[in-house]
Parts: structure tokens; C-alpha cells; sequence
């Protein structure tokens, strides 16, 4: 909300017109009424304002315009006005889902002060509701690809257009972008998603055993080779093959190849018959191939060949209005995936995040939202701090942060578990000498979480 909204309702005109005029002067935009019920008629669900209500008002009085009002939206503060009389009514209120009472005769500075709180936490809501909404609009069954940015509004309509088309696909993107999460949502919303997935990181397999994982071998093609093997190509056949990290392939590799691009067919190792193979190829690549290309280390024929569809990912720092969305989604996987209830930041709180340059992209911020889950408590829920490294956490050995990590994990088992130590180990996969001396060497007992 750009500027606070207040609803102010009491039945005295003097008091409506002094109170207008103390908000206004604090920059609200203030609507008045002089009863409940057309205070009713104004309010919804997404109201972007709060209320200030007396509690003696003819007709409906503040209690019941307070039940009326958790019917509209349970969320929506309320701060009730009360004489000196009224006080243990509404500390009652407060506990039914009153935000907040100011007894008369009250001040000014009080009045905004209030009014400016429960702003802030209407805001917060507001904005959550939101976020959620936006997830929930990227729900469907399969990959979601999260963001309202330019960029990605345009990257998820190219998905959309050409996933079922079976055309192969270039993927380009920094590291940590989500380059196997695009081909996954290419396969997911192809026809081809009934069939296999198939995934391998070129730059992850060495060049000796290369061929024989991508096209297969027969028994005897090589030393070992005792047994006939199908290679990706044909574990894939009928889905999609993701090439991850194409720039590594060694150039022998790249030959083979772009026949099977071509011809749709293979040869495994060791022999000379071929196999026909239907199937969606997408290659990814964190580097410009026709670079590459140029430089030597990347035959040409096989760019073009390709880069039949070129789909580029945005790093995250080109698009940082989509960091508190993909922030707010990593929180909720990662409070889930944790069992653990984490402290929601707001609008303001989530700022350094927006600064901070994100070298290792959307990858990078899912892992700090899960250490904001695991550890943030010890920094105050503050993700400034978490980013900065207060607490000297960057300066700490990493024999020092697997065992604050690991110490955590204790923690937060125990108190998921509510101090079962044959849930823990459960849980944890640990054999009961082993969690005994790990409580014990970071001072964890189990009476402290029942």
C-alpha cells in the first residue's frame, strides 16, 4: 500500500471530523462512517486499510461489527476505541481477534502510532496473500518456472508454444539459472511426458566413458564390457535427453552426435547395427556456443544443427523483481521440508536480498532460503545479517560450519519430534551411540524439547 487506509466509525460527529484530521496530518487516507453497518457495505476481503471502531455505537456495536468483520477476512485489523468502563470487554475482544484497543482519552501520537502498526501488518498480509497467489498461478502438474518479470512471462509463453512441437531445444544460462528445470517443463508439457526423462551432465563424465554412456555398448566392445548396455539415447527413446553442459563434450563425441541429430539413429559401441531413436534432444550451455564455436572447441555444424529454438534464462540479477516471489516460494517448500514455522519478512526486511548480486542466480537463493530456515533464528531472523556474514560465519572454519549446521539439524529434529529420541533416529538415520554423543558434544537434551 502506497498510502495507509483507515476506516474510522464512531457515532459523534466532533470526534469523526478531529480524528480525521490527526490521521491526515500523518499522511492515511481516512473514510469515515457513523455506524457499523455501513462499515460493513465499504469492507472486503482484500480491504487495503485497517479500521478503527468504537465499541458503543447504536444498532451494532463494535463486538458485533468485530464477528461481522472475521466473517469478511479474519486478517483485517481491528483497534477498538473504549471508554474506562469498557477496558476488560475489550481485552476479551483482543483475545476474539481484536488487533488492538486505545482507551479514552487518548492522545494523538498514540492514535497514529497504533494506527501505523496495524498498517504495517496489514501490509505484510496484503502482500502475502499475493505472493501465494502468484504461486499458485505457476501450481499446475509438472516444473514451475517462477516469475512475473518481462523476461519470464516471455521464456514460459516460448515454452508453451514450442514444448509439444518436438523440435530440439538450446538452453542458455548462467550456472544456477534452472536450465534443467525448462527442459523438464519442455518434456512435462509435451506429449512426450508419459516417456523418460533423461538427464546427463557432459562435464561430469569422463571422456574415456563417454560414448558408451550416451550410445551404449555391446558385450565385448571393450575391455569390461561384459554385458550388452543401453546407452541414454536409448533410455531415453520415445521422451526427452537433456545434454547438460554441452560445451564439455569431447569433439570425437560431438561427431556421433550430429549423426544421431540428423539421422535419428545410433550405433552402440561395438556394432554395426542401427537402431532408430525417437526421442527430443535439449542441450544446455552456461557459455555462447557460437563463441565457442569460433574459438575451436565447438564444431559449428553442431550449433546450428541445435539451435533450432534458442531459449536464454535471465540471470537473477536482471530480473530482481522476481526475487521476493521465488524467496517466498523457497520459504515454503523449505519450512515444510524442515516441519519448522519461520517468521514471514516483510516488504522492507526483504530489501538486501534486491541488493545483493546473486552470482550463483535462483540455485543460490533457494540454498539461502533453506540456511534462513535452518539458522536464522541465530541472526535474528535478519536476512541482512545472513548475507553480510555477521556472526563471522564466512570467517569460520568449515569444520565450524558443518558441525553448526549439523547441531541445528539436532535441534530442530528434537523439537519436531518433541524430544523422541527413537523418532530422531528415525528421522536422522542414526544409530543411538552415535546421537548420544553428538547431543552430548553440543550440550542437547532431550527434557528440554518435551
Amino acid at each position: 500500500m502506497e498510502k495507509g487506509k483507515v476506516l474510522f466509525i464512531d457515532d459523534e460527529k466532533h470526534i469523526r471530523q478531529a480524528n480525521r484530521q490527526t490521521l491526515e496530518l500523518a499522511g492515511l487516507e481516512v473514510v469515515c462512517e457513523d455506524c457499523a453497518e455501513n462499515g460493513i457495505e465499504i469492507l472486503s476481503r482484500d480491504w487495503p486499510g485497517i479500521v478503527v471502531c468504537d465499541i458503543r455505537l447504536p444498532h451494532m456495536d463494535g463486538l458485533q461489527f468485530l464477528i461481522e468483520l472475521q466473517k469478511i477476512d479474519r486478517d483485517l485489523p481491528v483497534i477498538l476505541i473504549t471508554g474506562h468502563g469498557d477496558v476488560s470487554i475489550a481485552v476479551k475482544a483482543m483475545r476474539d481477534g481484536a488487533y488492538d484497543f486505545i482507551e479514552k482519552p487518548y492522545s494523538a501520537e498514540r492514535l497514529v502510532k497504533t494506527v501505523l502498526r496495524g498498517l504495517e501488518k496489514r501490509t505484510l498480509t496484503l502482500e502475502n496473500r499475493n505472493l501465494r497467489r502468484e504461486l499458485e498461478l505457476h501450481s499446475a502438474p509438472g516444473p514451475r518456472i517462477i516469475g512475473r518479470t518481462p523476461g519470464m512471462e516471455k521464456l514460459r509463453g516460448t515454452i508453451a508454444q514450442v514444448a509439444d512441437t518436438g523440435a530440439d531445444i538450446l538452453v542458455l544460462g548462467e550456472t544456477g539459472t534452472g536450465k534443467e528445470l525448462v527442459a523438464r517443463a519442455l518434456h512435462e508439457n509435451s506429449s512426450r511426458r508419459t516417456k523418460n526423462f533423461v538427464a546427463i551432465n557432459c562435464g561430469a563424465v569422463s571422456e574415456s566413458i563417454m560414448e558408451s554412456e550416451l550410445f551404449g555398448h555391446e558385450a565385448g566392445a571393450f575391455t569390461d564390457a561384459k554385458a550388452a548396455r543401453i546407452g541414454k539415447f536409448e533410455h531415453a527413446n520415445g521422451g526427452t535427453l537433456l545434454l547438460d553442459e554441452i560445451e564439455s563434450m569431447p569433439m570425437r563425441v560431438q561427431i556421433n552426435l550430429l549423426r544421431v541429430l540428423q539421422e535419428r539413429s545410433l550405433e552402440r559401441l561395438g556394432s554395426n547395427k542401427l537402431i532408430p531413436v525417437d526421442l527430443r534432444v535439449v542441450a544446455a550451455s552456461k557459455v555462447d556456443l557460437l563463441d565457442a564455436s569460433e574459438q575451436g572447441s565447438f564444431r559449428e555444424d553442431l550449433y546450428y544443427r541445435l539451435n533450432v529454438v534458442c531459449l536464454e534464462i535471465p540471470p537473477l540479477r536482471d530480473r530482481r523483481e522476481d526475487i521476493p516471489l521465488l524467496f517466498h516460494h523457497f520459504l515454503l517448500v523449505a519450512g515444510h521440508r524442515y516441519q519448522q514455522e519461520v517468521p514471514t519478512p516483510s516488504s522492507a526486511q526483504i530489501n538486501p536480498l534486491l541488493s545483493y548480486s546473486w552470482p550463483g542466480n535462483v540455485r543460490e537463493l533457494r540454498n539461502f532460503t533453506e540456511r534462513y530456515v535452518l539458522l536464522g533464528k541465530q541472526f535474528g531472523w535478519s536476512l541482512e545479517k545472513m548475507l553480510s556474514g555477521e556472526g563471522k560465519e564466512q570467517n569460520r572454519s568449515l569444520v565450524q560450519q558443518v558441525e553448526q549446521f549439523e547441531s541445528s539439524l539436532l535441534e530442530h529434529a528434537l523439537v519436531s519430534t518433541k524430544g523422541s529420541l527413537k523418532e530422531v533416529m528415525a528421522v536422522l538415520e542414526l544409530p543411538r551411540k552415535t546421537l548420544y554423543d553428538k547431543m552430548r558434544k553440543y550440550g542437547l537434551k532431550k527434557n528440554d524439547y518435551k
